[in-house]
């Protein structure tokens, strides 16, 4: 599967690496061929990119987006979109979690 797709998970890894992501979210990538930052397989034999949050000595909380087949279809672009609207999501959550609603 990801042989077929690696042009387009290279395209959004550098996409996703250029963009501002809040300092204390750390972006990491699961995905075999194209960049490993994360040591162990942890959700699904799919590739991942982790969002983990470590700030304010709260304990980590982390979100995990797979790149399913339906989502390897998109053009990177799109795709690299999904994920910063994923990533927004999960700064939202925490901030809601830790600061209360806005």
């Amino acid at each position: 599967m990801l042989v077929a797709h690696k042009e387009t998970l290279e395209a959004v890894v550098g996409l996703i690496d250029n963009i501002s992501v809040d300092p204390d979210i750390k972006v990491d990538y699961y995905i075999p061929d194209v960049l490993m930052t994360v040591e162990n397989r942890n959700i699904s034999s799919d590739p991942y990119i982790q969002f983990t949050y470590e700030a304010n000595d709260q304990q980590a909380q982390v979100q995990y987006m797979p790149l399913k087949e339906n989502y390897l279809q998109k053009t990177p672009q799109d795709l690299a979109n999904l994920i910063t609207f994923s990533l927004a999501q999960f700064t939202e959550e925490i901030d809601s979690t830790f600061y209360g609603a806005q």
